[in-house]
C-alpha cells in the first residue's frame, strides 16, 4: 500500500477535471485519478456541442430563459445567469488551447438543439467531446505539476470525522489501484469530485461503463447533502440495434430537421407537443415511450433522410459511418431509436465556487448539483457547466489555502479474506439495474418506487456484507456505489409529490404551485431526511 500527498486531488478525467487540473495555479502540486485510461470519461463521448453565446442575433437572456424553460421552475437564477454569462469566455479558452470547432465561411458553425430558441451550439462536427478531451489530455499529460493515475478507482473520502477529529474537513481519499489491487491512500488539502454521472444504474443508458455515481456516493456518506436526485433524464435517441452498445444519436440531427416517426413512417411528435422534434428531451423521451407502449413498438425512427448525402457526412460523419457498419443507410433509411438513460441532473449541492458541505472538498460537472439544471436539462448545457465551474472551483483553491493534512492511516484490510463468488456482485449488478429501468424509469407510481426500494434494501444488505468480509474489487466499489445512488434517487422520487420535468408520476400528474428542490442529508442511522 502505497501513500501520496498532493495539494490538489482530482477524481475524474472528464471535461470537468482536466478543466480543473489545467484552471489550477502551475505551482500546485496537482494528483489526477481516473479508474480506467484517460480518455474513458463520459464527455468523449458527447457528440453535440457545447451551449453558448456567440452570434450577435443571440443573448444571455435569451439562453438564461431557454434553460429556465426546459428546467421547469428549479433552475438557481444565480447560477443559471453565471454559466450563461461565463460560456462564451470558456469557448474562446477552448480555441487558446486548440479545439478545432467546425466552422463554416471562417466564423464558428452554430447549429441548434432541443430548447434552444436559436443556434447557439458550438461543436466539431458530431464528435464536439472526443475532440475537446483530446485537445485537454495532451495539455494534462504535458503539465509538469499534474501526475496522473490511471486505473485507480475511488473507495472513499477520508474526513475529520472518520479520523475522530474536530470539524467538517476533508483531508484526502483512499483508492483501489488496480495495477497492484492494493488500496492506496492520497492526502491532500483539497480534494474535486468529477466522477460524472450514474446512468450506469439503469439497464439501458448511453454512459459509459464508468458512470457508477462514485462522487455522489462517496460524499453522500462522508456527510454531504444531495439535491434533486429523482431527476434522470433519458436522451430519446440511442441508437436500437443487439450490436450498438450506448451509441447515442445526437440531440443535432432534430436540430436540423430530423423527424421522429412510426415504422409505418406517420409522424408523432406534433401530437405531442407544439415544438415537435425540437421540444425539451423529458417531453421527446415521454413521446416516444408512450408510442411504443401504445403501438407495442421495440423502436421509433428518426428520419433524416431529406438532408443530402453531402450534409449528413459533412455534419454527421460518425453517426453516418457507425449506423452504415451496422447496415443502417441513413441517407435512405430512418434511424431506429429508443430513449435511454444519459444524464444524473441531481448531486451533490454545491455553491458557485464548487464547494460542497464539507471544507476542503468540491465537486463539478455531473457529479455536481449546481441548480442550473433544475428539472432537466437544457441540450448542450453540461459540457459549459464542467468549465465554467472548472475555473470558478480552481479559483476558489487558490484563494483558499489550507495546510496540508499530514500523515493519514493506511486502509485496513487485515480482517478480510478474498472473495470466493464474484457471481454475487454480478448477478446482483443485473437485477439492480434490471428493477430501476422497470420501476424508476421515464413514467413511475408510488407502487413501482415501493418495489424498487424494497428490493434496494435487500441488495444494500447484501453488498454491505461482502464489503465488510472480502477484498474490495472495482466490480464491488462500484455496485455499493450504484446501489447508494439508487437508494438516493428512489427517496428523491418518493418525496416528490408531482410531475414536474424529468419526474413524471402516474400518481401525481399535476405540478405543484410551487417549484421546491429535494435536498437529501443524512439523518441519524444514515437514514436521509429531505428539507426543503
Amino acid at each position: 500500500m502505497q501513500q501520496h500527498s498532493f495539494d490538489v486531488l482530482i477524481v475524474g478525467s472528464g471535461l470537468a477535471g482536466l478543466s480543473a487540473a489545467l484552471r489550477l495555479p502551475s505551482h500546485l502540486r496537482i494528483g489526477l485519478l481516473t479508474k480506467g485510461a484517460l480518455s474513458e470519461g463520459a464527455s468523449a463521448w458527447a457528440q453535440g456541442g457545447i451551449a453558448a453565446v456567440m452570434a450577435d442575433n443571440d443573448s444571455f437572456d435569451s439562453h438564461v430563459s431557454d434553460t429556465l424553460v426546459a428546467g421547469a421552475g428549479l433552475c438557481d437564477r444565480a447560477a443559471t445567469q453565471f454559466v450563461v454569462e461565463n460560456a462564451p469566455v470558456a469557448i474562446r479558452w477552448l480555441i487558446e488551447l486548440g479545439v478545432p470547432f467546425t466552422e463554416e465561411d471562417g466564423l464558428l458553425h452554430l447549429t441548434r438543439e432541443g430548447g434552444h430558441s436559436e443556434r447557439r451550439i458550438v461543436h466539431v462536427t458530431d464528435a464536439t467531446g472526443w475532440a475537446v478531451q483530446q485537445t485537454l489530455m495532451k495539455k494534462v499529460l504535458a503539465a509538469p505539476n499534474i501526475t496522473v493515475f490511471n486505473q485507480h478507482t475511488l473507495v472513499d473520502l477520508i474526513t475529520h470525522q472518520k479520523l475522530g477529529l474536530p470539524g467538517a474537513q476533508c483531508v484526502g481519499l483512499y483508492a483501489l489501484n488496480g495495477a497492484t489491487d492494493t488500496v492506496d491512500t492520497f492526502a491532500a488539502a483539497h480534494t474535486m469530485l468529477a466522477t460524472g454521472g450514474a446512468g450506469k444504474v439503469y439497464l439501458y443508458t448511453t454512459n459509459p461503463d464508468t458512470a457508477t455515481g462514485d462522487g455522489i456516493a462517496s460524499a453522500w456518506r462522508a456527510g454531504c447533502r444531495v439535491q434533486n436526485m429523482e431527476f434522470i433524464q433519458f436522451h430519446p435517441t440511442c441508437l436500437y440495434h443487439p450490436h450498438a452498445k450506448s451509441f447515442l444519436i445526437s440531440e443535432a440531427v432534430r436540430g436540423e430537421g430530423g423527424i421522429l416517426r412510426l415504422p409505418d413512417g406517420t409522424r408523432f411528435m406534433p401530437a405531442h407537443d407544439e415544438r415537435a422534434e425540437l421540444a425539451p428531451r423529458d417531453v421527446v423521451a415521454r413521446a416516444i415511450d408512450f408510442e411504443m407502449k401504445k403501438h407495442g413498438l421495440d423502436c421509433v425512427y428518426l428520419d433524416i433522410t431529406h438532408k443530402s448525402p453531402a450534409f449528413l457526412n459533412e455534419h454527421f460523419p460518425n453517426i453516418l459511418k457507425r449506423c452504415a457498419e451496422l447496415g443502417i443507410d441513413i441517407t435512405t433509411q430512418g434511424i431506429p431509436v429508443v430513449p435511454a438513460a444519459h444524464y444524473t441532473c441531481g448531486g451533490v449541492l454545491t455553491d458557485l465556487a464548487g464547494k460542497t458541505d464539507l471544507a476542503g472538498l468540491y465537486a463539478i460537472g455531473e457529479t455536481a448539483c449546481t441548480g442550473l439544471h433544475g428539472a432537466n436539462r437544457l441540450a448542450s448545457n453540461s459540457l459549459v457547466e464542467c468549465m465554467v465551474f472548472a475555473k470558478s472551483a480552481a479559483q476558489a483553491i487558490a484563494d483558499t489555502p489550507l495546510g496540508p493534512p499530514g500523515a493519514l492511516p493506511h486502509w485496513d484490510d487485515s480482517q478480510v479474506i478474498d472473495a470466493n463468488e464474484a457471481v454475487v456482485i454480478s448477478h446482483n449488478w443485473d437485477e439492480l439495474r434490471r428493477f430501476m429501468w422497470d420501476y424508476v424509469g421515464i413514467v413511475r407510481t408510488n407502487k413501482r418506487l415501493e418495489r424498487a426500494a424494497h428490493r434496494i434494501a435487500l441488495l444494500q444488505s447484501e453488498v454491505h456484507e461482502y464489503y465488510a468480509h472480502f477484498h474490495v474489487s472495482r466490480d464491488l466499489l462500484e455496485l455499493r456505489n450504484l446501489l447508494q445512488v439508487a437508494d438516493l434517487i428512489v427517496r428523491s422520487a418518493q418525496a416528490r409529490v408531482e410531475s414536474r420535468g424529468l419526474h413524471y408520476s402516474l400518481d401525481y400528474p399535476e405540478l405543484l404551485p410551487t417549484a421546491l428542490p429535494t435536498v437529501l442529508q443524512s439523518a441519524t442511522g444514515g437514514l436521509p431526511i429531505v428539507t426543503r
